[in-house]
């Protein structure tokens, strides 16, 4: 039964946001998916549940009591499997207790790699460095050091304003056309906002 509803679901293009929200809407869930995205077989409903009880407690799975396991097992059996399974993000087999991520699931990952994942992105590390650049010039225009008093404290406030405001809109930018699937590069927004023809 859950099978053939995961086939009619993996006609479907994409999932709607109403289906991604609500996949992700609560925590147990999203650590399931985060541990299935890790893996490229099928995994037990055991493993999963002592995976996720893990993940929740904050230890090693050597370390979790029965309660715990059990009270993480009976909720993804009875709840969070089938409602994935019913969207068509997993391949849920109850019979053998087995679990697996379909295409659709590719989806969500958008969406966990932002609320699971305790990776710094390369844009905290930018910003990090472009504040730190523009601490420095500031306070080498301040000592009116040969070539730094060549430009006024306005010219300096206009230069560290204007690069936030542009690194702030390709920023958006890539955000956005990463969600829809684009080419979020350089060379693509460049394309884009017509500086660059694409043959």
């Amino acid at each position: 039964m859950s099978v053939q509803r995961v086939f009619v679901n993996e006609e479907a293009e994409s999932l709607s946001k109403d289906d991604i929200y609500s996949m992700l809407s609560n925590r147990r869930r999203r650590l399931a998916l985060s541990y299935l995205r890790q893996t490229e077989d099928k995994v037990s409903v055991r493993d999963l549940s002592k995976e996720v009880a893990a993940m929740e407690n904050g230890i090693d799975r050597e370390e979790l009591t029965y309660k715990q396991r059990k009270r993480v097992y009976t909720s993804l059996h009875q709840t969070h499997l089938p409602k994935l399974d019913d969207v068509g993000v997993v391949v849920y087999d109850r019979d053998r207790g087995y679990i697996s991520l379909t295409p659709l699931a590719a989806d969500l990952d958008t969406f966990l790699d932002g609320t699971t994942d305790r990776r710094i992105s390369s844009w905290s590390v930018y910003y990090l460095g472009l504040s730190g650049l523009s601490l420095l010039v500031v306070g080498l225009a301040w000592t009116d050091l040969f070539p730094f008093s060549l430009v006024s404290d306005l010219g300096y406030a206009l230069l560290v304003s204007l690069t936030f405001a542009v690194s702030a809109a390709v920023h958006v930018y890539t955000e956005r056309v990463s969600l829809e699937g684009g080419d979020p590069s350089v060379s693509g927004f460049l394309t884009d906002v017509g500086l660059r023809d694409d043959d």
